[in-house]
């Protein structure tokens, strides 16, 4: 797959400025092109910790036919698509083929790059070309590859109705210009800052739900602390991970063997910091950590 952060131009390395806009999709323009695309240099793409889907070249929109390759010109602009709206969808598998094409950006983020006309999927409208698939019936599928996406949803049984979670890329530039809002309504729309879920029913339906996140946000808080104190770092997405984890387990034992069988095992986590981890999840799960 196409690598977000390192572009291998040669042997030698030569880090590389970029010029950043980091408010929804946008263009990186880079500083010293001559020196810094002289043939024995590294590109270095320096992002910062973004919930980055994917990249196109040349342009904001959701061209699948742009996807960032291992190759940049001196003119090109690469736009960055980030997280955007998250969305629950009911989904009954009336045919054996769903009539998606899925691929993933080689950092544990799979999204749809087609649909096919006519499929199951696209009779229903919410999903789109760009969606990242986030769960399956709760089930997280953040770093799995898109062959492995693709064999999960072919073997849901047919006449199955599951629930898809997607999170759509943040829509950016002039999609976010509107009307001017009326100063006199103090409220806000909740479904667009994360804090809110669009869940949409098999009968079509939809309504948005308050995300069930207070107890996500104290363990994830929490096990950030421990994982700063063993690790020297703070890191969101390493703490959510460790959370829905251990979410499901009932004892120790078994949040190691899921800690040891899962991408985790690289971090060498020793077991009495795995204690320290579970004790977090364990006080979350009680409520402990509210007070």
């Amino acid at each position: 797959m196409w690598p977000l952060l390192s572009l291998p131009l040669s042997k030698t390395q030569s880090k590389i400025p970029f010029y950043r806009d980091f408010r929804e999709c946008f263009p990186n323009a880079y500083n010293s092109r001559q020196e810094n695309y002289a043939p024995n240099t590294r590109l270095t793409v320096a992002l910062p910790s973004l919930q980055i889907l994917f990249c196109t070249l040349n342009t904001h929109k959701v061209d699948m036919t742009k996807l960032l390759g291992g190759q940049i010109g001196l003119d090109d602009f690469i736009f960055a698509h980030r997280k955007g709206r998250p969305k629950e969808v009911e989904i009954t598998k009336t045919e054996d083929a769903l009539g998606l094409t899925i691929t993933d950006n080689g950092a544990g983020y799979a999204f749809i790059k087609r649909i096919k006309e006519g499929s199951v999927i696209d009779r229903i409208k919410h999903i789109e070309v760009g969606d990242h698939i986030e769960k399956i019936d709760g089930k997280s599928l953040v770093g799995h590859r898109h062959y492995e996406v693709a064999k999960m949803l072919k073997e849901i049984p047919r006449g199955t109705t599951f629930v898809m979670r997607l999170v759509e890329p943040l829509k950016a530039g002039f999609a976010n210009i509107g009307p001017r809002s009326d100063p006199r309504s103090g409220s806000k729309k909740g479904y667009g800052s994360g804090k809110q879920t669009l869940r949409f029913k098999a009968n079509g339906q939809a309504e948005v739900e308050d995300a069930p996140d207070d107890l996500s946000t104290y363990a994830v808080d929490k096990i950030n602390s421990l994982l700063e104190g063993f690790m020297g770092i703070n890191d969101n997405d390493l703490a959510s991970q460790i959370w829905e984890l251990g979410q499901q387990k009932q004892n120790t034992m078994e949040f190691a063997e899921a800690v040891d069988e899962s991408d985790l095992e690289a971090f060498g986590f020793t077991d009495d910091f795995i204690f320290e981890l579970w004790g977090a999840i364990t006080d979350a799960k009680a409520g402990r950590l509210k007070k």
